[in-house]
């Protein structure tokens, strides 16, 4: 029987077949994005943010001679993350511009008029033309990318011109595809970055245990973030006069299964502490049901800042978004949203101004700051509306209210620097 030669390396013709697959993977979502923008408004924008990129790609950096630094973000979570080290570049290289991309509407649309950022733009889907065109516009000196993005096509082009990559606030976990036997594809987008800033220890093994040596252990850039929001104090005047002299509670982006189990506590708290309540997501058919199930208490923020008299509500709703970390600071405690579905939201925003936090009980384990802090005292998973009002009773013991205070102030302050090590190691290479 005649032998059988393959005209190219098996493991080569392997890599060919999952590129080919990737591919058809971004298509089938792009196609799926543009079905569910014809019902859905967050995928309405996904493509109209999208809708003939590079004609004002090209017109916004058009002769542009300065080098150009360029910070991807997922989401709005993910920019916040980011945000000291664009802050820290822009002051440190104050000639350079600095390009910043994002995957989501949410991200994009509140931070689209961002002054620290000379470009913001939505990132084109994930195809080798789209990476190599918009790599030859942009010409960055340097790419930074936050947390937990990875496009293959993006990182390869990137790779073959010899621009430095870096992921900053990294956190890796063993179930990701990157440590199954099968992730190979996966570990290869890996290995093409410069170099890792992860969070923890724990991120660190993971990468070296797949042969990944450039990573350092710096911490969460957003324990630098949430300091600097302390540091800001400007003042929201209708939400001090709202406050007055009671004690309060900040519901921070709350879904309507996180309402399930507050609205009854809200009922039974009331009149001896005051909520604001911030949902993740303003639509008039969350405000109005909240409105409904708390009759006549409630004020909207847009009613209450038209006020002289806010305070005689004891329940303040916002309706507006980007508001919420500038609100934590009113507040004595803090419900944090999310956890009861896909994933608990920013804790540490709260756990900087030293108070108790409270959160869902169900999707929370994957982010290390809240374990760290329900073992220290200064935060609690809860399960239902009972759970709740008997812990926030505990809480209240003079005692345990001041260690859950001073656990969670302290936590942000020993995590602080992460954004230095990372500047550190920009520096080390503009400098070249």
């Amino acid at each position: 029987m005649q032998k059988i030669s393959f005209p190219i390396h098996p493991a080569i013709f392997e890599g060919f077949m999952v590129v080919a697959l990737y591919n058809a993977v971004i298509f089938i979502l792009r196609q799926l994005f543009k079905l569910a923008a014809f019902h859905n408004s967050k995928a309405m924008l996904f493509n109209h943010g999208r809708k003939d990129f590079f004609s004002a790609f090209s017109t916004a950096l058009h002769n542009q001679t300065q080098p150009v630094i360029w910070m991807h973000c997922a989401s709005l979570g993910e920019f916040e993350q980011g945000r000291p080290v664009l802050e820290a570049l822009k002051k440190e290289y104050p000639s350079y511009k600095i390009l910043v991309t994002f995957f989501s509407p949410s991200g994009y649309e509140v931070r689209k008029n961002y002054p620290h950022a000379d470009y913001i733009f939505y990132l084109p889907w994930d195809t080798p033309q789209n990476a190599r065109k918009f790599i030859e516009i942009s010409r960055p000196v340097l790419a930074l990318f936050v947390k937990y993005e990875f496009w293959y096509h993006y990182i390869s082009a990137l790779h073959q011109n010899n621009i430095p990559l870096l992921c900053i606030s990294g956190a890796f976990r063993k179930e990701q595809v990157f440590f199954r036997w099968y992730g190979g594809f996966f570990r290869k987008m890996l290995h093409r970055f410069t170099h890792f800033f992860v969070q923890n220890d724990s991120s660190v093994e993971l990468l070296r245990s797949i042969g990944i040596q450039q990573v350092t252990r710096s911490g969460d850039t957003r324990f630098d973030r949430v300091w600097q929001l302390t540091q800001q104090q400007e003042a929201l005047t209708t939400v001090e006069l709202f406050k007055s002299r009671d004690k309060v509670m900040v519901i921070g982006s709350c879904w309507p299964e996180d309402l399930e189990v507050l609205m009854p506590f809200i009922n039974d708290q009331y009149p001896r502490t005051k909520f604001i309540i911030a949902p993740h997501e303003i639509s008039e058919e969350l405000l109005s049901r909240i409105e409904r199930e708390l009759p006549g208490r409630s004020v909207r923020y847009s009613i209450a800042s038209q006020m002289n008299n806010p305070e005689k509500y004891p329940i303040l709703i916002i309706d507006n978004i980007g508001m919420l970390a500038r609100l934590y600071r009113y507040g004595e405690y803090a419900w944090v949203g999310g956890a009861f579905g896909k994933g608990l939201h920013n804790i540490l925003e709260p756990a900087c101004f030293g108070m108790p936090v409270f959160f869902g009980n169900k999707n929370y384990r994957k982010f290390p700051e809240a374990l760290d802090l329900i073992n220290r005292g200064g935060a609690f998973a809860i399960a239902d509306y009972p759970h709740l009002k008997a812990t926030f009773e505990a809480v209240n013991d003079p005692g345990t209210y001041m260690l859950a205070c001073e656990v969670t102030r302290q936590y942000v302050e020993e995590n602080r620097g992460a954004t230095t090590k990372i500047m550190d190691y920009c520096t080390k290479l503009l400098s070249k």
